[in-house]
């Protein structure tokens, strides 16, 4: 994987996706594993000389590779995709007073969770699957997913407001899904999100996700299992609670009452009461489409100002 953090140092590589024709040699490369320079001229009906163009080019981003081998009709260049995927991060605005932060998902304060479950590392699972008992592994820190079919999980949020400034509004970006057992697309599972213990709202996930390999999920994984999640936007400020920018409730932040000294806990749970009880997955920076954990912005006023 290519994980771009600065454009400017990218352009050969977006100067390189900028061709029809190179783009047309990754997607032949996709389907073919490896095609030598003859076989790649006769499907695109060009030269050798065009197409070793395009493949030097291809090959200067890091898209490609190629080896040189000794077959019977003389020397051959093989070519084979090096990278096949890419994540862009583009950066974010900065708001003024506000502060950021991302908190790993296993960092979590409380629990309280029901098979099937389990936590495990970018390297391995931690302890077992469907024992509760490892989430108490002092190793959870290093969680980059974890899942449970009901119950609740508990982060607690930095307050880091002085004398003087006010909450305006909370921001909580996150990668989710359901959690069946094994996966399914369709697996609709409500997920309640609880501030200070104030039900703010609850989303409805769509399903557990395993139609294709998770961007950042690593090969050990199994293939059977949740592969990724939704990128979701939970936002609380003075005109309600929302969803990727769709009130969820009326809940606004005065009415939790926040003000400097207040505790931050945000709880994501699945209660057994729901109507869809289909779990919940947490994918962290190692894990889903997705290069983090749960990030906050939190943003304040200063009223005498």
């Amino acid at each position: 994987m290519i994980h771009i953090t600065d454009l400017k140092e990218s352009l050969p590589l977006f100067k390189a996706l900028s061709s029809d024709i190179r783009v047309q040699i990754i997607e032949l490369l996709s389907e073919h594993k490896q095609l030598n320079m003859n076989e790649l001229a006769e499907k695109l009906q060009l030269t050798n000389g065009a197409v070793t163009m395009h493949i030097k080019k291809l090959e200067e981003c890091g898209l490609i590779k190629t080896n040189t081998l000794t077959a019977k009709h003389g020397i051959q260049k093989i070519c084979y995709l090096h990278e096949d995927k890419f994540v862009i991060d583009i950066g974010t605005q900065d708001i003024e007073n506000s502060y950021e932060l991302e908190i790993g998902i296993g960092h979590y304060s409380s629990y309280e969770i029901s098979p099937t479950c389990g936590i495990a590392t970018k390297e391995r699972l931690i302890g077992e699957v469907d024992n509760p008992s490892y989430f108490a592994d002092p190793e959870r820190i290093n969680a980059d997913i974890l899942w449970f079919t009901k119950g609740f999980i508990e982060y607690r949020i930095p307050n880091y407001l002085k004398p003087g400034q006010e909450f305006s509004e909370i921001q909580i970006s996150m990668e989710i899904s359901s959690e069946a057992p094994g996966n399914c697309n369709i697996w609709p599972s409500d997920i309640h999100f609880i501030l200070n213990n104030i039900n703010v709202g609850s989303w409805t996930s769509p399903g557990d996700y395993a139609d294709s390999k998770g961007i950042l999920t690593p090969s050990w994984w199994f293939p059977n299992w949740n592969q990724y999640g939704l990128l979701k936007l939970l936002i609380i400020n003075k005109f309600g609670t929302f969803i990727d920018g769709l009130k969820i409730s009326d809940t606004t932040i005065e009415d939790i009452n926040l003000n400097y000294k207040s505790d931050l806990i945000l709880k994501m749970a699945v209660p057994e009461e729901t109507k869809h009880v289909g779990g919940l997955t947490i994918f962290g920076k190692n894990f889903g489409n997705y290069n983090q954990g749960l990030n906050v912005r939190v943003v304040y006023d200063i009223p005498n100002n």
